[in-house]
C-alpha cells in the first residue's frame, strides 16, 4: 500500500490549518491500517529557525507513524486555464503518495495549464487542488470531489462556501472559478474566467 502524506501550509513559521491535517491523517490510518490512538502534528512538527520567516509547504509522509518531514519554500503556480478530461474510474479518496493515474491525467493538459478531471459527468478536482465557483451569489464547490481537502472543510465549516452537485454542463451558470488548498487559501486564491475551462 502507498504511503500517504499532508501538506501543510507553514506561514512565518507557524502551522496551518492543524485541526483539519489532524483529522484527515488519523482517520485515515484508522480506517487504511486500523491504527489505535491519534498522532498531534503540533507535537511531531518543529519548524526549523530557517523556515520561520515566509511562505513554506511542510510535507508529512506516514503511514501508521510519521515516516519523514519535510520543508520547502513555497512558490504558487499561477493557473489562468483549465483543461476538461474525463476519467470516470479514477479513485483519489485518501492522500497517497502514488499519484500515478492523477499524473497520467496531467499528461494530457496540452495548451492548458491544469487538468480538472470529470467523473461520470461530475467536476471533481484539478490534479492537486479543490475547485470553487462563483455565480454571482455564492461560492460552490462539487460534492463529488476526489478528495475532500482541509481548506474545503474549513470554508465549508465557515459557511464561505457551500457544496452543490456540478455537472460539466452547469459550468455556464457561473462567472468564475478559484483553486483551493492547504496551501491557497480562499482569499489568496486568484480568479479564474470561466471561458477558460473546456476541451
Amino acid at each position: 500500500m502507498s504511503l500517504l502524506f499532508e501538506s501543510i501550509r507553514v506561514q512565518d513559521g507557524v502551522l496551518q490549518n492543524l485541526e483539519y491535517h489532524n483529522f484527515r491523517m488519523n482517520h485515515s490510518r484508522k480506517a487504511l491500517y486500523k491504527s489505535p490512538g491519534s498522532i498531534e502534528l503540533d507535537q511531531v512538527i518543529q519548524v526549523p529557525t530557517e523556515c520561520r520567516k515566509g511562505l513554506y509547504k511542510c510535507k508529512v509522509t506516514y503511514s501508521r507513524e510519521v515516516k519523514s518531514i519535510e520543508f520547502k519554500l513555497y512558490l504558487p503556480r499561477v493557473i489562468k486555464s483549465l483543461r476538461l478530461i474525463e476519467d470516470d474510474t479514477i479513485n483519489y479518496k485518501y492522500k497517497y503518495t502514488n499519484r500515478g493515474r492523477i499524473n497520467a491525467l496531467l499528461t494530457k493538459r496540452e495548451r492548458f495549464d491544469e487538468i480538472l478531471i470529470i467523473k461520470a459527468g461530475f467536476i471533481t478536482d484539478t490534479s492537486y487542488s479543490n475547485i470553487i465557483f462563483f455565480d454571482g451569489v455564492q461560492w460552490l464547490t462539487p460534492s463529488t470531489p476526489l478528495l475532500r481537502g482541509t481548506m474545503r472543510s474549513f470554508l465549508i465549516e465557515n459557511n464561505l462556501i457551500s457544496e452543490t452537485e456540478i455537472k460539466v454542463t452547469d459550468l455556464k451558470l457561473f462567472k468564475k472559478a478559484r483553486l483551493i488548498n492547504a496551501m491557497m487559501p480562499f482569499e489568496l486564491a486568484k480568479d479564474i474566467k470561466i471561458e477558460k475551462i473546456g476541451y
